[in-house]
This record gives structure tokens, sequence and C-alpha cells, in this order.
């Protein structure tokens, strides 16, 4: 039996051709072709080995990180500044506030000023559906048109740390877990995963979570059933992208009604809240008004936690873990999550069921630095492997001992 980082470096190996990211960035999962999605999978692998091996990974020096955070972040944030440190690269989380975007200063320049000595940007901005993944695509096309401009020194990847459509560097996370879950990514295949909606007290959360994991595990074979009341339907065109995976995977995914109709014998379970689409669109139109639609705004939240509140008994509760598989499904959540008697009243989970499973949540949380770093890799070396293997042969302590 070879060892497992020389087993990583074999797999990538047979794909690394095929690899198109350099000089690119990392938008939504759907946007590459299976082996690239493979190399990041793989890459996040071997990086995480060579850690754990106290080797350093550094192959960046005197170079930025930028991170643009236009919603709040704990689990990103951290690991998106780990994943530049675990690469050498010096981050700068910027502000909007105290930039000269509250002056008037448009996408383009905002890119063009951020990226003189930049290996990457990393975005967040998924409140307004119709707009994250136009302003990240708006940024990434900047950077290349200011490099072919000869303004800078290489075009930055863009890495979409969550927009209104896909959140790629979650899914893929959620993905390195139940790879490592069930023993390997070929013991995928016909696994039951239950997408569901569940009650929050706070009902505007984004759909990128719940469209990321639709359309990223149909693509690995995963039977996948989306569960939501009705009007929480996700966008439609994504919809359409899972159905597709599904497909060409050979592999099913259903919509239902009925919370308990997915959580049968499914061997993962997957509760998180989202908000209706048509309030997530109000809510855009009413916060673009400013001040003056402060009374509006109130209202309108008022009316959508009356509505969410007809679906509480979505709960993950024990009752409805026992509907799983030999009632062992795993559950995973991208947190925080809502827990009943914990964070608030009443909300997602029951404290039971996040308490036997904290243990596993925060091991899926716990591939995202690694996921991150292998797409900044991916992005700015033009053979990864080559690089990986070269971090191994310098086999540099990344902390001295004792």
């Amino acid at each position: 039996m070879c060892d497992e980082l020389e087993c990583v470096f074999s797999k990538l190996e047979k794909i690394v051709d095929k690899v198109k990211f350099y000089n690119g960035d990392f938008l939504r999962t759907w946007d590459y072709t299976k082996e690239e999605l493979d190399a990041v999978l793989l890459t996040a692998r071997a990086l995480e080995i060579l850690y754990k091996r106290n080797i350093s990974c550094s192959v960046f020096d005197g170079s930025s990180a930028v991170s643009i955070f236009r919603d709040q972040s704990t689990r990103t944030r951290s690991s998106f500044a780990s994943a530049t440190a675990l690469l050498g690269l010096k981050t700068l989380d910027m502000d909007e506030t105290k930039s000269q975007v509250a002056h008037g200063e448009t996408v383009r320049e905002t890119a063009a000023m951020l990226s003189f000595m930049t290996e990457v940007i990393g975005i967040r901005d998924d409140l307004f559906i119709g707009e994250g993944h136009r302003y990240q695509t708006e940024v990434a096309n900047t950077c290349k048109e200011c490099f072919k401009e000869g303004i800078l020194p290489q075009p930055p990847a863009v890495v979409n740390l969550q927009c209104d459509e896909d959140h790629p560097t979650q899914a893929l996370a959620d993905l390195s877990h139940l790879i490592d879950y069930f023993g390997g990514v070929e013991n995928l295949k016909g696994k039951k995963v239950a997408m569901t909606w569940a009650y929050s007290p706070s009902y505007g959360k984004p759909l990128s979570v719940p469209q990321a994991i639709v359309a990223l595990l149909t693509r690995y074979g995963m039977d996948v059933t989306l569960a939501h009341p009705e009007g929480y339907d996700l966008i439609p065109e994504i919809v359409e992208v899972a159905k597709k995976n599904a497909a060409e995977a050979g592999c099913k995914f259903e919509i239902t009604h009925d919370m308990k109709e997915a959580f049968k014998d499914a061997d993962v379970v997957y509760p998180k809240s989202w908000a209706p689409i048509p309030v997530m669109q109000e809510r855009i139109a009413l916060l673009r008004k400013g001040a003056a639609s402060k009374d509006a705004l109130k209202e309108l939240d008022k009316r959508a936690i009356e509505t969410s509140k007809k679906y509480m008994d979505w709960h993950c509760t024990e009752d409805m873990m026992k509907l799983t598989k030999d009632g062992k499904a795993l559950y995973m959540h991208c947190l925080p999550a809502d827990i009943t008697g914990v964070s608030c009243e009443h909300g997602e989970v029951t404290a039971a069921v996040f308490d036997k499973y904290k243990t596993q949540t925060y091991k899926e949380a716990g591939h995202k630095p690694y996921v991150i770093a292998a797409m900044i890799l991916l992005c700015r070396f033009p053979n990864v492997l080559n690089t990986l293997r070269m971090i191994l042969k310098r086999n540099a302590p990344r902390c001295f001992s004792k």
C-alpha cells in the first residue's frame, strides 16, 4: 500500500493535464469539469497531509491576498485567512465602509486598486439575488483586462467565498467530509442525501448553501432529495443544473414538500433554513431605498417571520433522525446552526441531535481552509502537482520543534 500523500499525487497525475485553472478564477462549481473539481479535492487533501506532517506549504513571499466580505462571516472569513497564511500570503480584510466605495467608487476601480501586488481576491456577496455572482464576475474580468493592458503584473485569482448562487468552498468542504466519512469518493454513489429546509427564527438566510449542495453532490452520484415548504423554492436555473448533473451521473434528484419523506432512509441529512425568493427580492428593493424604507423593512420582517412559523414542524429532532437509514444518518450543517433551547427558543435542530454530531460538524468545517488554499494554488500555478512535489522536496518545517 502506497504512502497516503503519494496515493494523492498518483491520482492527481492522471488528471493534472486536464486542469485549466491557471490564471483563472473559482466562481461556481458547475463552471468547471469533473476533473477540475477532483483536482481541488485532491490538492486540498495533499495540503492537509503536509500540514499535519509539519511541512511548510508557503509558496509566496511578499504578495498579498484581499478579502471582501459584504455579509457577516466567522468560519469562511477565518478559513480564508488561514488558507492564505498557509501559503505565505498576507491578508488585507477590506471594510467597504472605510473605503472610497462608500463615496461611489466603481467596482472596476476597486478591483484595479486592490490588485497591484495581490495573488487572490476572496469575495462573499450573498445577500442580493441576481447581484453576487455578477459582482464577482465583474471583479474577475476587470483584473484580467488590467493585466492585458500592462497595469498589473498578474491577474489575481477571484475565489467565490459565497455568492447569491453558489457557496463552492462550503460545498467542496462538505464533499471532502463525506469522502472521509464514507471511506472514499467511490463509496458516495447511491447514498441518499436529504437537503431540507428547516425552521429558523432568522428568516433571511441566503439560498446559496442548498443550491451549492444539490448542484455538487449530484455530480458525484449521490441521490439527492431537496425538501422545502411550498414557496421556498431555489433559483430555477440551479435546480436545472442539479437535474442535469443527476442525469449525467446516473443518480436521483427529487423534490418534495415533505421533510419526513426526505429523511426516510437517508444516509445524510442537511436541515438548513433559507428565505423565500420573493421575500429576498422585496427586501433588496427596500434596502436600496435606505433610511426611508425602515418601517417597510420592519413590516416585511414581521410578515416573513409569521409565514415561516407555519412550518415550525420542519425541525430536525431525534424522532426525525429515526426515519433515516438504520436511524444513523450523518447530520451536516454549514454552521452556525440554530439550536433549539440553546441559540434560540425554536430552531433548525434540537440540542440532543446537534450535540451527538457536533464533532462531525466541526470536522466538516475543518476542511474549508484546505479547499480554499487548493483553489488558490490551482489558479496561481500552472502545474499544481509539480508545486506540491517541490513543497515536499523542500521539506521545510512549518513549526520548529522545541
